[in-house]
């Protein structure tokens, strides 16, 4: 294995301190006329954290242990393979990373994103930022010779299901066992809301229209799963807790329509049904960063105590070894062009291909350059 190969951890990124929150969001909101106002009303979030999102702290816990598996399994003779850090929105910066690995020799990348599921959002602006930082270096004038390629979607990998079903199972276990009942226990799966275009566009790669597969069907496979799974440990035959999939942080104009319900909307609804308890899980996001901590451990529990309503959050996969694992193997898989049919998935139309087919999970407006795809 040449070391002129490398793995790039790909996310968000978010603020260390109070005085660059605001700057933070002024990145993550360019180009969308985001009033001033907004953006400072978002960020009174960040003081409850000192100013600090939670989210670099949990990439550089996750790099670390990628960086340890990846270390684990070379071989005498293999040479080094590091694990490199870049964000969309604040440092360390795609383009940064890039020019680390053109200073270290790098030629292939293979690119970890830390979302899971197609959407613009948490699929196709990955890979715009990557054709952005390709074409920062060429303007700068460095050359390079990297070959980007990013691993397939890993939302529906059998590991990711495991470590979330056990993380309900202990939130499960934090209520009473009067409450740990079918009728009186609800398990509530929350994920980002988008606009419904963006769900639409999402589902681009499908085979068909009776075969329709993208963000909302991606979302209900991983809530039906865990909810089957937590049925069968902890219920009788023929009976199962009711699993709901919801959504959370919506940030778009009330005149365009976004994917609903919205989680405090529907925790409203189920003290008439005889609900006494909710576990809530964030199934869509990959680590407990802002808008975990804050949408949901903030707003969706105090909503949930003002209803009388028992709340626990189960923990995101974060930086779970078996996680991890599954992450290292998806980069193997890519590395050595595994068949598909041996790739482990979830999903009934199969694993995710490595690359995104033509207008896969596009935008509002002209499309920009992204890498990765068919398009490319």
């Amino acid at each position: 294995m040449s070391s002129r190969t490398a793995i790039l951890l790909l996310s968000f990124g978010g603020p260390d301190k109070q005085e660059d929150v605001i700057p933070f969001l002024e990145n993550v909101t360019a180009g969308r006329g985001v009033p001033r106002d907004r953006l400072e009303q978002v960020a009174t979030q960040y003081q409850h954290f000192g100013g600090k999102s939670p989210i670099n702290d949990q990439n550089r816990e996750l790099q670390a242990k990628l960086q340890a598996e990846v270390n684990r399994r070379l071989t005498p003779g293999d040479e080094a393979i590091k694990v490199y850090w870049g964000n969309r929105n604040w440092d360390p910066y795609v383009a940064d990373a890039f020019k680390q690995m053109v200073d270290d020799g790098v030629e292939r990348v293979l690119v970890v994103v830390t979302s899971g599921y197609s959407s613009y959002s948490s699929c196709r602006q990955y890979r715009e930022d990557l054709a952005a930082a390709i074409e920062q270096l060429e303007t700068e004038g460095i050359e390079h010779s990297l070959t980007i390629d990013k691993i397939r979607r890993w939302s529906d990998h059998p590991a990711v299901v495991e470590v979330l079903a056990d993380h309900v199972d202990r939130a499960l276990d934090q209520l009473s066992s009067e409450m740990r009942t079918s009728d009186k226990a609800r398990l509530i799966f929350t994920t980002h809301s988008i606009p419904e275009y963006q769900v639409v566009n999402s589902r681009a790669g499908s085979a068909s229209e009776d075969e329709l597969w993208g963000y909302v069907e991606q979302h209900e496979l991983v809530a039906q799963e865990i909810t089957r799974l937590i049925s069968e440990r902890r219920l009788g035959p023929g009976e199962r807790f009711t699993g709901e999939l919801v959504y959370q942080s919506r940030s778009g104009p009330p005149n365009q329509p976004w994917l609903e319900p919205d989680v405090n909307d529907y925790l409203a609804e189920l003290p008439g049904q005889g609900v006494e308890a909710v576990v809530v899980t964030p199934i869509g996001f990959a680590s407990d960063h802002m808008e975990v901590k804050w949408d949901l451990d903030n707003e969706a529990a105090t909503t949930a105590q003002e209803l009388g309503l028992k709340f626990e959050r189960a923990a995101t996969v974060g930086s779970d070894d078996r996680f991890v694992t599954a992450l290292v193997d998806m980069v193997y898989e890519r590395l050595n062009e595994s068949p598909m049919s041996e790739r482990p998935s979830l999903a009934p139309v199969g694993a995710a291909p490595d690359v995104c087919p033509a207008n896969c999970c596009l935008g509002h407006g002209d499309p920009r350059p992204a890498l990765c795809g068919a398009d490319s």
